[in-house]
């Protein structure tokens, strides 16, 4: 193994970028063996999640998809945002570059905690799914109070 003084492995390096490159051009079925070499795995659509206060919330990036084109589903702790993008494929013409993806997506976040799915409420604007998910009962702190001793 190559390793230079300040720390750089410049195959390792490579590895990573070229299982990068693999799970860029062939998606989800590459990702896992991206992930095992320490890149970043990314699906569609793009995820940002976090908690505040009763409630966690997730964003998804969605361009040009409009709510009817989406399904939303909270089972247990895990979320799932199911869709259909783009259009299909113009015939009779010659494609000199497709890089917007069509067709099916699938994509299931865990949840760090239970919510409570008849609460679950989602928005779309401006091509930015927001998802509010508010924590169960059973999730929140509560204050325990304590009997004195006889």
């Amino acid at each position: 193994m190559v390793l230079r003084r300040n720390g750089f492995n410049p195959v390792a390096q490579l590895r990573v970028e070229m299982d990068r490159l693999v799970s860029d051009f062939f998606g989800p079925v590459a990702a896992s063996a991206a992930s095992r070499a320490g890149a970043p795995v990314r699906g569609f659509p793009l995820l940002n999640a976090w908690e505040e206060g009763d409630c966690l919330y997730v964003e998804a990036e969605v361009p040009g998809l409009k709510s009817e084109n989406l399904e939303i589903g909270v089972v247990g702790n895990e979320l799932t945002i199911r869709g259909h993008r783009g259009e299909q494929p113009r015939e009779g013409v010659a494609y000199h570059r497709q890089e917007r993806a069509v067709g099916e997506f699938n994509r299931a976040l865990r949840l760090p905690i239970d919510v409570d799915s008849a609460k679950v409420e989602a928005t779309l604007t401006d091509g930015v799914l927001t998802i509010k998910l508010p924590k169960a009962e059973s999730a929140k702190p509560r204050k325990i109070k304590i009997n004195p001793a006889n």
